[in-house]
């Protein structure tokens, strides 16, 4: 047994050397070492220049160079140092001042009087970031060494384009918090004055009415106001436009028609947040406060395999299609058809061009509005739901 199981532990041995082999030559498998290190320190500094990051991206990077320790400041700030030689930190310090106020690479001598110290010499290369410098890389050795310099200098360019990758992503969440905001700025002045005076022309005739819709506002207001998350799922999204129509149709009576035909299928799909509370509003207004004529607004939801087709759709006055070109360019006034150019160009952002609004429209032929939305993407996760429960005011009846 004992001279079958050393038999088998060669072969297995030497299997295992065949399959590294497999790899390439030294300089394909010194590639590939590289390629790996490079993908498993991004994600750390897509963050953004702060401690954790800049820890975990130094504890990857440092075994690129070969050399004692490896360091990274924001500004002369030191945030991580990776490997020993850590009381020379003031000295380099003051190398990286030198680095920030210069913006070039500084190679310089390390003077230790511990024999042992394996740090004896450094290179600190800039981070440059939209023409600043946020922070300097330091790499430390034994002796001077011209090919880990252009080692350091190119870690240093691509460390930046990671940080101005997390700038990006930083001036994408902000603006779609921003065009969130505009969106609630559309709906404050308007809708909320007009439910209000709904709901008080009841107070009297209905009040077991008037106090029904004040609950739905009080529900539209909550989620339409809330503070977290860029999605939501489909189904809290209709939950919302449900709550509007009925609020509208507390204003406009049987001048207004809906039909939902909804695939119970595509309701958990995760959904720009107010992606279709902005276009029934639009379908409101061209079908009923532009027109004294009853108006039909029909809202579906269909699965399409790997998208879903959500299509709003009235019989209003519909629109020029020049007009409404200018209006998705952005050309047209600031107050016509935010809401529309809102969600067109944050579809276009989460998802690419190709998810971009769908609209049909003419003079007097009513508007079509459709959006494909794919049911998985990377990064496109839907905030918890609301978990907000009614008060039944003393009367027992709950809310709806």
């Amino acid at each position: 047994m004992f001279v079958a199981g050393l038999a088998t532990g060669r072969l297995l041995a030497r299997r295992a050397a065949r399959d590294a082999s497999d790899l390439g030559t030294p300089v394909e498998r010194a590639t590939f070492r590289t390629l790996h290190t490079a993908s498993a320190a991004a994600p750390p500094l897509r963050a953004g220049l702060t401690g954790e990051a800049a820890r975990k991206a130094v504890r990857r990077l440092r075994p690129l160079f070969g050399t004692a320790t490896l360091g990274l400041t924001a500004e002369d700030r030191l945030l991580a140092w990776e490997g020993p030689g850590r009381h020379h930190e003031d000295a380099v310090l003051e190398r990286v001042r030198q680095v920030l106020d210069t913006g070039r690479t500084q190679t310089f001598a390390v003077g230790c009087p511990d024999p042992d110290c394996p740090v004896r010499w450094g290179a600190a290369a800039p981070l440059t970031v939209d023409r600043r410098v946020p922070g300097v890389l330091v790499v430390l050795g034994a002796r001077e060494s011209a090919p880990v310099v252009r080692a350091t200098e190119e870690v240093a360019r691509w460390v930046s384009v990671q940080l101005e990758l997390a700038d990006l992503d930083r001036a994408r969440t902000g603006l779609i918090e921003a065009e969130i905001r505009a969106l609630r700025a559309q709906i404050s002045p308007h809708f909320v004055y007009n439910s209000l005076a709904a709901i008080a022309s009841f107070v009297r005739t209905d009040p077991e009415r008037a106090r029904d819709l004040l609950l739905e506002f009080a529900d539209f207001a909550r989620y339409s106001f809330r503070r977290h998350g860029e999605f939501t799922t489909l189904a809290e999204e209709l939950r919302s436009v449900e709550q509007f129509l009925e609020l509208v149709r507390a204003r406009f009576g049987r001048r207004l028609e809906v039909t939902l035909r909804i695939a119970p299928e595509v309701l958990p799909v995760a959904v720009p947040f107010l992606c279709l509370q902005p276009l029934v509003e639009n379908a409101v207004k061209h079908g009923l406060e532009e027109s004294v004529e009853r108006s039909r607004i029909t809202l579906t939801a269909q699965d399409e395999g790997a998208t879903a087709r959500i299509v709003v759709e009235d019989d209003g006055v519909g629109m020029e299609p020049d007009r409404l070109r200018r209006i998705l360019s952005g050309a047209d006034t600031p107050s016509s058809g935010i809401g529309l150019r809102n969600v067109d160009e944050r579809l276009r952002q989460v998802y690419g061009d190709e998810h971009g609004l769908v609209i049909e429209t003419g003079v007097g032929a009513g508007m079509k509005i459709t959006l494909r939305v794919p049911k998985y993407r990377p990064g496109v996760h839907s905030a918890p739901p609301r978990t907000a429960a009614r008060d039944t005011g003393g009367s027992g009846r709950p809310g709806r």
